[in-house]
Protein backbone atom coordinates (compact mmCIF):
# COMPACT_ATOMS: atom_id res chain seq x y z
CA UNK A 1 0.00 0.00 0.00
CA UNK A 2 1.04 3.36 -0.99
CA UNK A 3 2.51 5.88 2.19
CA UNK A 4 -0.39 7.92 2.78
CA UNK A 5 2.02 10.36 4.00
CA UNK A 6 3.31 10.87 1.07
CA UNK A 7 -0.08 11.52 -0.98
CA UNK A 8 -0.68 15.54 -1.64
CA UNK A 9 -3.77 16.43 0.11
CA UNK A 10 -5.57 19.80 0.73
CA UNK A 11 -6.70 20.26 4.73
CA UNK A 12 -9.72 22.58 4.30
CA UNK A 13 -11.05 21.96 8.24
CA UNK A 14 -8.47 22.96 10.90
CA UNK A 15 -9.17 24.98 13.63
CA UNK A 16 -6.23 27.80 14.57
CA UNK A 17 -6.14 26.70 18.98
CA UNK A 18 -7.45 23.08 17.92
CA UNK A 19 -4.81 22.63 15.66
CA UNK A 20 -2.00 22.85 18.95
CA UNK A 21 -0.07 19.79 20.11
CA UNK A 22 -0.31 18.64 23.56
CA UNK A 23 3.00 19.31 23.75
CA UNK A 24 2.64 22.75 22.69
CA UNK A 25 -0.12 23.21 25.04
CA UNK A 26 2.07 22.55 28.05
CA UNK A 27 4.53 24.87 26.99
CA UNK A 28 2.17 27.83 26.91
CA UNK A 29 0.42 26.73 29.93
CA UNK A 30 3.47 26.66 31.97
CA UNK A 31 4.43 29.34 30.15
CA UNK A 32 1.55 32.18 31.18
CA UNK A 33 1.03 30.04 34.61
CA UNK A 34 -2.18 28.69 33.02
CA UNK A 35 -3.94 25.48 35.07
CA UNK A 36 -5.58 23.47 32.25
CA UNK A 37 -7.86 20.50 32.87
CA UNK A 38 -5.61 17.33 32.64
CA UNK A 39 -7.65 15.87 29.51
CA UNK A 40 -6.28 18.36 27.70
CA UNK A 41 -2.78 16.84 28.07
CA UNK A 42 -3.18 13.43 28.88
CA UNK A 43 -3.64 13.02 24.67
CA UNK A 44 -7.22 10.98 24.97
CA UNK A 45 -9.53 11.17 22.39
CA UNK A 46 -12.08 13.54 23.36
CA UNK A 47 -15.82 11.35 23.88
CA UNK A 48 -18.68 13.53 24.56
CA UNK A 49 -22.90 12.39 24.01
CA UNK A 50 -23.86 14.90 21.38
CA UNK A 51 -25.67 16.45 23.92
CA UNK A 52 -26.08 20.71 24.96
CA UNK A 53 -24.23 18.95 27.99
CA UNK A 54 -21.56 17.40 25.56
CA UNK A 55 -20.97 20.22 23.88
CA UNK A 56 -20.28 22.60 26.82
CA UNK A 57 -17.67 20.02 27.75
CA UNK A 58 -15.44 20.24 24.44
CA UNK A 59 -16.16 23.61 24.18
CA UNK A 60 -14.64 24.00 28.12
CA UNK A 61 -11.63 22.70 27.16
CA UNK A 62 -11.27 24.28 24.38
CA UNK A 63 -11.80 27.24 25.81
CA UNK A 64 -9.23 26.50 28.19
CA UNK A 65 -6.67 26.11 25.78
CA UNK A 66 -7.40 29.59 24.01
CA UNK A 67 -6.57 31.00 27.22
CA UNK A 68 -3.22 29.82 27.20
CA UNK A 69 -2.72 32.11 23.45
CA UNK A 70 -1.75 35.38 25.07
CA UNK A 71 0.57 36.94 22.46
CA UNK A 72 1.59 37.22 18.76
CA UNK A 73 4.28 35.07 19.69
CA UNK A 74 2.11 32.28 20.84
CA UNK A 75 -0.38 33.18 17.81
CA UNK A 76 3.06 32.98 15.54
CA UNK A 77 4.12 29.84 16.88
CA UNK A 78 0.89 27.95 16.39
CA UNK A 79 0.39 29.12 12.62
CA UNK A 80 3.89 27.51 11.64
CA UNK A 81 2.99 24.34 13.75
CA UNK A 82 0.23 23.42 12.11
CA UNK A 83 1.79 24.14 8.70
CA UNK A 84 4.81 22.19 9.62
CA UNK A 85 2.48 19.32 10.72
CA UNK A 86 0.57 19.15 7.83
CA UNK A 87 3.17 19.32 5.57
CA UNK A 88 4.89 16.15 7.55
CA UNK A 89 1.59 14.33 6.26
CA UNK A 90 1.78 15.36 2.81
CA UNK A 91 -0.61 18.11 2.90
CA UNK A 92 -0.06 20.55 0.26
CA UNK A 93 -2.52 23.73 0.98
CA UNK A 94 -3.95 23.98 4.42
CA UNK A 95 -6.68 26.77 4.97
CA UNK A 96 -6.81 27.42 8.67
CA UNK A 97 -9.92 28.85 10.22
CA UNK A 98 -9.53 31.06 12.64
CA UNK A 99 -11.90 33.79 15.10
CA UNK A 100 -9.63 36.25 15.98
CA UNK A 101 -12.05 38.12 18.44
CA UNK A 102 -10.34 35.63 20.79
CA UNK A 103 -7.16 36.80 20.47
CA UNK A 104 -7.42 40.42 20.05
CA UNK A 105 -7.35 41.62 23.84
CA UNK A 106 -3.46 40.50 23.92
CA UNK A 107 -2.30 42.14 20.07
CA UNK A 108 -4.57 45.43 19.89
CA UNK A 109 -7.47 44.35 18.08
CA UNK A 110 -8.85 42.26 15.65
CA UNK A 111 -7.31 43.46 12.95
CA UNK A 112 -3.51 43.48 14.39
CA UNK A 113 -5.10 39.73 15.17
CA UNK A 114 -5.73 38.60 11.38
CA UNK A 115 -2.52 40.80 10.32
CA UNK A 116 -0.62 38.65 12.42
CA UNK A 117 -2.21 35.18 11.66
CA UNK A 118 -1.59 36.19 7.60
CA UNK A 119 1.93 37.21 8.10
CA UNK A 120 2.71 34.04 10.14
CA UNK A 121 1.01 31.79 7.18
CA UNK A 122 2.90 33.82 4.40
CA UNK A 123 6.18 32.42 6.33
CA UNK A 124 5.10 29.38 7.30
CA UNK A 125 4.46 28.29 3.84
CA UNK A 126 7.79 29.95 2.35
CA UNK A 127 9.41 27.69 5.65
CA UNK A 128 7.70 24.37 5.19
CA UNK A 129 6.85 24.21 1.29
CA UNK A 130 2.89 24.52 2.17
CA UNK A 131 0.05 27.02 0.78
CA UNK A 132 -1.34 28.52 4.26
CA UNK A 133 -4.11 30.42 3.54
CA UNK A 134 -6.86 31.61 6.39
CA UNK A 135 -10.75 31.64 6.61
CA UNK A 136 -11.71 34.00 9.35
CA UNK A 137 -15.22 32.50 10.72
CA UNK A 138 -17.22 34.61 13.07
CA UNK A 139 -19.22 32.39 15.72
CA UNK A 140 -23.03 31.76 16.30
CA UNK A 141 -23.10 32.35 19.79
CA UNK A 142 -22.19 35.91 19.39
CA UNK A 143 -24.61 39.22 17.62
CA UNK A 144 -24.56 39.05 13.85
CA UNK A 145 -23.85 42.38 13.55
CA UNK A 146 -20.02 40.88 14.99
CA UNK A 147 -20.09 38.46 12.00
CA UNK A 148 -21.16 41.40 9.76
CA UNK A 149 -17.37 43.16 11.09
CA UNK A 150 -15.48 40.04 10.79
CA UNK A 151 -16.58 39.57 7.17
CA UNK A 152 -16.08 43.30 6.31
CA UNK A 153 -12.33 42.57 7.62
CA UNK A 154 -11.93 39.25 6.06
CA UNK A 155 -12.81 41.04 2.73
CA UNK A 156 -10.23 43.68 2.96
CA UNK A 157 -7.74 40.86 3.12
CA UNK A 158 -9.32 38.26 0.24
CA UNK A 159 -7.55 36.48 -2.36
CA UNK A 160 -6.09 33.19 -2.85
CA UNK A 161 -2.60 32.66 -2.08
CA UNK A 162 -0.66 31.94 1.04
CA UNK A 163 -0.94 34.38 3.64
CA UNK A 164 -4.27 35.39 2.18
CA UNK A 165 -7.88 35.35 3.26
CA UNK A 166 -9.78 32.91 1.45
CA UNK A 167 -13.03 31.68 3.14
CA UNK A 168 -15.32 33.10 5.89
CA UNK A 169 -17.01 30.49 8.23
CA UNK A 170 -19.33 30.30 10.89
CA UNK A 171 -18.64 27.76 14.16
CA UNK A 172 -19.49 26.97 16.86
CA UNK A 173 -22.93 25.25 18.32
CA UNK A 174 -25.01 24.72 15.30
CA UNK A 175 -28.13 24.70 17.44
CA UNK A 176 -27.16 28.32 18.68
CA UNK A 177 -28.72 31.33 17.11
CA UNK A 178 -30.41 31.86 14.34
CA UNK A 179 -29.21 30.60 10.81
CA UNK A 180 -30.65 33.13 8.74
CA UNK A 181 -29.54 36.16 10.80
CA UNK A 182 -25.90 35.69 9.48
CA UNK A 183 -27.76 36.18 5.79
CA UNK A 184 -25.68 39.39 5.58
CA UNK A 185 -22.23 38.32 6.94
CA UNK A 186 -22.07 35.81 4.29
CA UNK A 187 -23.06 38.31 1.58
CA UNK A 188 -20.58 40.62 2.32
CA UNK A 189 -18.44 37.78 2.21
CA UNK A 190 -19.14 36.65 -0.53
CA UNK A 191 -19.32 39.92 -2.47
CA UNK A 192 -15.62 39.87 -1.87
CA UNK A 193 -15.01 37.09 -3.59
CA UNK A 194 -14.24 34.91 0.12
CA UNK A 195 -15.63 31.06 -0.18
CA UNK A 196 -18.87 30.46 2.24
CA UNK A 197 -17.61 27.87 5.00
CA UNK A 198 -20.11 27.62 7.46
CA UNK A 199 -20.72 24.76 9.83
CA UNK A 200 -23.60 22.73 9.54
CA UNK A 201 -25.27 19.07 9.31
CA UNK A 202 -23.12 17.50 11.85
CA UNK A 203 -24.90 17.69 15.55
CA UNK A 204 -27.99 18.69 14.01
CA UNK A 205 -29.37 16.68 10.59
CA UNK A 206 -30.23 17.07 6.81
CA UNK A 207 -32.81 20.01 7.86
CA UNK A 208 -30.35 22.20 9.17
CA UNK A 209 -28.40 21.40 6.00
CA UNK A 210 -31.13 22.55 3.74
CA UNK A 211 -31.26 25.58 6.33
CA UNK A 212 -27.71 26.02 5.23
CA UNK A 213 -27.86 26.43 1.80
CA UNK A 214 -31.21 28.34 1.11
CA UNK A 215 -29.82 30.97 3.50
CA UNK A 216 -25.93 31.16 3.45
CA UNK A 217 -25.32 29.50 -0.11
CA UNK A 218 -22.10 27.92 0.83
CA UNK A 219 -18.76 26.53 -1.23
CA UNK A 220 -18.41 24.18 1.30
CA UNK A 221 -19.72 22.81 4.51
CA UNK A 222 -18.00 22.43 7.60
CA UNK A 223 -19.05 18.49 8.06
CA UNK A 224 -22.86 18.40 6.63
CA UNK A 225 -22.42 14.47 7.07
CA UNK A 226 -25.63 13.98 8.22
CA UNK A 227 -26.85 14.97 4.81
CA UNK A 228 -26.22 11.88 3.99
CA UNK A 229 -29.72 10.66 6.44
CA UNK A 230 -32.38 12.78 3.45
CA UNK A 231 -31.40 11.86 -0.18
CA UNK A 232 -33.07 14.34 -1.38
CA UNK A 233 -30.91 17.05 0.76
CA UNK A 234 -28.08 14.86 -0.60
CA UNK A 235 -29.29 15.07 -3.80
CA UNK A 236 -29.18 19.04 -2.95
CA UNK A 237 -26.06 19.53 -1.89
CA UNK A 238 -24.32 17.38 -4.98
CA UNK A 239 -26.46 19.54 -7.47
CA UNK A 240 -25.00 22.80 -5.53
CA UNK A 241 -21.47 21.56 -6.10
CA UNK A 242 -21.64 22.39 -2.22
CA UNK A 243 -18.30 20.60 -0.71
CA UNK A 244 -18.19 18.94 2.56
CA UNK A 245 -15.61 19.03 4.97
CA UNK A 246 -15.81 15.48 6.69
CA UNK A 247 -14.13 14.99 9.93
CA UNK A 248 -14.58 11.60 11.13
CA UNK A 249 -12.65 11.50 14.05
CA UNK A 250 -14.76 15.05 15.56
CA UNK A 251 -18.29 13.33 14.41
CA UNK A 252 -17.18 10.50 16.88
CA UNK A 253 -15.77 12.84 19.65
CA UNK A 254 -18.52 14.79 19.41
CA UNK A 255 -20.89 11.72 19.76
CA UNK A 256 -22.92 12.05 16.62
CA UNK A 257 -21.53 8.08 15.33
CA UNK A 258 -20.47 5.81 18.05
CA UNK A 259 -17.42 5.16 15.83
CA UNK A 260 -15.46 5.46 12.58
CA UNK A 261 -17.32 2.46 11.28
CA UNK A 262 -20.82 4.74 11.42
CA UNK A 263 -19.54 7.70 9.88
CA UNK A 264 -21.33 7.93 6.23
CA UNK A 265 -18.03 8.99 4.21
CA UNK A 266 -18.73 5.78 1.46
CA UNK A 267 -22.28 6.87 0.89
CA UNK A 268 -21.70 10.33 0.56
CA UNK A 269 -18.71 9.63 -2.28
CA UNK A 270 -20.85 6.84 -3.98
CA UNK A 271 -23.74 9.97 -4.13
CA UNK A 272 -21.50 11.78 -5.40
CA UNK A 273 -20.48 14.37 -3.22
CA UNK A 274 -17.43 16.39 -3.10
CA UNK A 275 -15.71 15.15 0.30
CA UNK A 276 -12.36 17.08 1.88
CA UNK A 277 -11.42 15.02 4.93
CA UNK A 278 -10.16 17.14 7.64
CA UNK A 279 -8.81 16.80 11.30
CA UNK A 280 -11.43 19.56 12.67
CA UNK A 281 -9.66 19.67 16.57
CA UNK A 282 -6.52 17.57 16.60
CA UNK A 283 -5.96 18.60 20.63
CA UNK A 284 -9.36 17.03 21.71
CA UNK A 285 -9.81 14.18 19.30
CA UNK A 286 -6.73 13.18 19.14
CA UNK A 287 -5.81 12.67 15.47
CA UNK A 288 -4.46 14.12 12.54
CA UNK A 289 -5.19 14.57 9.03
CA UNK A 290 -3.49 11.37 7.50
CA UNK A 291 -5.29 9.25 10.28
CA UNK A 292 -8.57 10.60 8.26
CA UNK A 293 -7.68 9.15 5.72
CA UNK A 294 -6.02 6.01 7.15
CA UNK A 295 -9.57 5.27 8.57
CA UNK A 296 -10.95 5.58 5.11
CA UNK A 297 -8.64 3.03 4.01
CA UNK A 298 -9.32 0.55 6.72
CA UNK A 299 -12.37 0.99 8.37
CA UNK A 300 -14.01 2.06 4.75
CA UNK A 301 -12.34 -0.06 2.21
CA UNK A 302 -11.14 2.74 0.32
CA UNK A 303 -8.13 1.38 -2.27
CA UNK A 304 -5.51 4.03 -3.13
CA UNK A 305 -7.41 4.81 -6.80
CA UNK A 306 -10.34 6.18 -4.13
CA UNK A 307 -8.15 7.23 -1.32
CA UNK A 308 -6.18 9.67 -4.59
CA UNK A 309 -9.66 10.71 -5.57
CA UNK A 310 -10.18 12.29 -2.30
CA UNK A 311 -6.98 14.31 -1.99
CA UNK A 312 -8.39 15.05 -5.52
CA UNK A 313 -11.66 16.41 -4.27
CA UNK A 314 -10.17 18.29 -1.42
CA UNK A 315 -8.01 20.14 -3.42
CA UNK A 316 -10.73 20.86 -5.89
CA UNK A 317 -12.48 22.16 -3.18
CA UNK A 318 -10.01 24.62 -2.38
CA UNK A 319 -9.39 27.93 -2.62
CA UNK A 320 -6.08 27.55 -4.19
CA UNK A 321 -5.39 29.27 -7.84
CA UNK A 322 -5.65 27.25 -10.74
CA UNK A 323 -1.72 26.70 -11.51
CA UNK A 324 -1.29 25.90 -7.95
CA UNK A 325 -4.56 23.00 -8.34
CA UNK A 326 -2.96 22.03 -11.57
CA UNK A 327 0.30 20.84 -9.78
CA UNK A 328 -0.89 19.65 -6.73
CA UNK A 329 -3.36 17.48 -9.06
CA UNK A 330 -0.13 16.24 -11.07
CA UNK A 331 1.21 15.04 -7.71
CA UNK A 332 -1.34 13.09 -6.71
CA UNK A 333 -1.19 11.23 -10.08
CA UNK A 334 2.55 11.29 -9.43
CA UNK A 335 1.15 9.16 -6.36
CA UNK A 336 -0.97 6.93 -7.60
CA UNK A 337 1.38 5.82 -10.50
CA UNK A 338 2.73 2.57 -10.40
CA UNK A 339 6.21 2.59 -10.13
CA UNK A 340 8.68 2.46 -13.00
CA UNK A 341 11.08 -0.70 -13.39
CA UNK A 342 14.05 -0.68 -12.50
CA UNK A 343 16.41 -1.32 -14.64
CA UNK A 344 18.02 -5.61 -14.65
CA UNK A 345 21.57 -4.73 -13.54
CA UNK A 346 22.37 -8.18 -14.50
CA UNK A 347 25.88 -10.02 -14.68
CA UNK A 348 28.42 -8.16 -16.00
CA UNK A 349 30.51 -9.67 -19.27
CA UNK A 350 32.77 -11.85 -16.59
CA UNK A 351 29.43 -13.93 -15.52
CA UNK A 352 28.73 -14.90 -19.05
Amino acid sequence: MRDLARLPKAHLHLHFTGSLSVDSLRDLAQARGVRVPASLLDGDPLRVPATQRGWFRFQRLYDAARACVRSEADMRRIVDEAAAADAAEGSVRLELQVDPTSYAPFVGGITPAVEIVLDAAKAASAAHGIEVAIVVAASRIRHPLDARTLARLAARYAGEGPGEVVGFGLSNDERSGRTDAFRAAFRIARDAGLAAVPHGGELLGPDHVSVVLDELRPDRIGHGVRASEDPAVLDAVVAGGVALEVCPASNVGLGVYPEVAAVPLRALVDAGATVALGADDPLLFGSRLVDQYEAARTVHGFDDAALADLARSSIRASRASATSKAAMLAAVDAWLAPPRPQPFAGAGREGL
